[in-house]
């Protein structure tokens, strides 16, 4: 790494540290997607053999809460320098303006992987410890979540990349309109829309394909760890719509902050 991109990712960090509120947004994204999971695992049951539940989805359903606030955090990266006008002394600092926004993608990116790390975690514990008291059962066919578990680990390792790709949509998506409310309200109805727009459409056939292209809907298909034939993608499939989504909002951010004045 050059000595100017070190320079650049130590400025950004020190901003990112140093802007209000980040430490306990992340704390909040951490502990609302580990007590929803906590919550969602208790109202559960499972009182036969075969039952229809995905024990895995049910603990990280917490990542569809949490997820808002991973929104959040990435827009008020860069929407509070362009509000406050600081942006202009940073690209005047560093006019290469694409190593910042890669030097915001990388820590915020980084942040959130942490974070959601820690917070899939405690899900997952939260669940092995909860579901075989809600009938989950090896005798049911439920053996207890376990990240030694293949479609388990896929299914924390995925949450967690999800979360991350999350906060670089929402990365891109403010640094293309600039404004934090409008941004929010943005990536949050990108990632809300689809599902509600998918569940009131009666042609299967369309319904079918709101759900292959939504960044949520197709994101979290990572999670399922029973029924994956029927899904419309497979798991990895799913999250790399996400990531094509998250792609396209950094290139368009990227692009609109070099051609316009900061």
């Amino acid at each position: 790494m050059s000595q100017t991109a070190q320079e650049t990712l130590h400025a950004e960090w020190t901003k990112l540290r140093t802007l209000p509120g980040t430490g306990w947004l992340l704390l909040a994204a951490a502990a609302l997607t580990i007590a929803v999971g906590v919550a969602v695992d208790a109202a559960s049951t499972c009182g036969s053999v075969g039952c229809e539940a995905d024990p895995a989805k049910l603990s990280l359903t917490g990542v569809q809460v949490g997820q808002a606030i991973v929104a959040i955090i990435a827009v008020l990266a860069i929407s509070s320098e362009y509000s406050t006008g600081r942006l202009r002394v940073t690209l005047t600092a560093t006019p290469r303006r694409c190593s910042v926004l890669g030097a915001k993608a990388a820590l915020v990116g980084g942040l959130v992987l942490v974070t959601g790390a820690l917070a899939v975690l405690g899900s997952v514990l939260a669940g092995r410890l909860i579901l075989p008291g809600r009938g989950f059962t090896a005798a049911h066919g439920f053996p207890p979540l376990s990240l030694g578990d293949g479609p388990d680990l896929r299914a924390a390792v995925g949450s967690v990349l999800y979360l991350a790709l999350i906060a670089l949509l929402a990365l891109g998506v403010a640094t293309a309109v600039r404004d934090s409310a409008v941004a929010i309200g943005l990536v949050l109805g990108l990632l809300y829309l689809f599902p509600i727009v998918s569940s009131v459409v009666g042609d299967q056939h369309w319904q079918r394909h709101l759900e292959q292209i939504g960044p949520m809907n197709a994101g979290l298909y990572v999670q399922a760890t029973v029924g994956l034939k029927i899904l419309p993608l497979t798991p990895w499939q799913g999250l790399g719509v996400l990531a094509a989504w998250a792609f396209g909002a950094l290139l368009l951010g990227a692009v609109l902050l070099r051609l316009r004045d900061a």
